[in-house]
């Protein structure tokens, strides 16, 4: 039975898979999920809606701060403009801010599964667990694809890549709280495993760390 209070943290970049892994996970532990780039997402559409510039450090702040629990059922917050959305007020720290308390009470509610872009290095360093989970750009890119065919949305393989490739910028480049795996995290390649492979060595490599902690509380 895993510990309460137990966090796992799944970080890495768009298209990777990291989504899909950590719902997985979220069942096999028994704990609650929680996808934190839809905060993000769901300020970015607040912006988009009101026809407010999404790198507005203001509007943006404002939008966070009004974020409610019903913003995250929306069925647009994915696509091409809400992934470049969320991906500039991601950048802008008085958001961070605004979210991270948000982040933190979810999971020291009960323990969680959360998949982001920071919730090893700021959202919960101390975490139980934490795997980053990558995969090449071609890979990310034919995912990528194939998801937005799934939703009938056309789309050009090219400008699909150069979006991803302008988002790992972002995200990387940004002052606070870059993408980048955390000193003692687990690092799952996916570029050549299925989505079953996927979750398997995930949850080895989880459940392996898990039990080294759990030792060390028992010492």
């Amino acid at each position: 039975m895993t510990p309460a209070g137990t966090i796992i943290a799944v970080d890495g970049p768009a298209a990777a898979g990291k989504g899909t892994l950590a719902r997985r996970l979220a069942v096999a532990f028994g704990l609650p999920y929680l996808d934190t780039g839809l905060l993000y997402r769901a300020v970015g559409r607040r912006l988009l809606d009101a026809g407010a510039d999404p790198r507005d450090a203001i509007h943006a702040e404002a939008a966070a701060r009004a974020l409610i629990a019903e913003d995250l059922a929306r069925t647009d917050l994915r696509g091409p403009a809400a992934d470049m959305a969320a991906s500039a007020v991601a950048a802008i720290p008085a958001v961070r801010a605004a979210l991270l308390d948000w982040q933190r009470d979810f999971g020291r509610a009960q323990g969680a599964v959360m998949d982001g872009r920071d919730i090893g290095t700021v959202v919960f360093p101390d975490a139980q667990a934490k795997l980053f989970v990558t995969a090449s750009i071609e890979e990310r890119t034919r995912r990528r694809l194939a998801e937005l065919r799934a939703r009938g949305i056309a789309a050009d393989p090219a400008q699909v890549e150069a979006e991803l490739r302008v988002r790992d910028a972002q995200d990387e480049a940004r002052p606070v709280a870059p993408l980048r795996p955390a000193a003692d995290a687990l690092l799952l390649d996916t570029t050549d495993l299925d989505a079953e492979a996927a979750f398997t060595e995930a949850l080895q490599l989880i459940e392996s760390r898990l039990g080294k902690d759990l030792d060390t509380r028992r010492a």
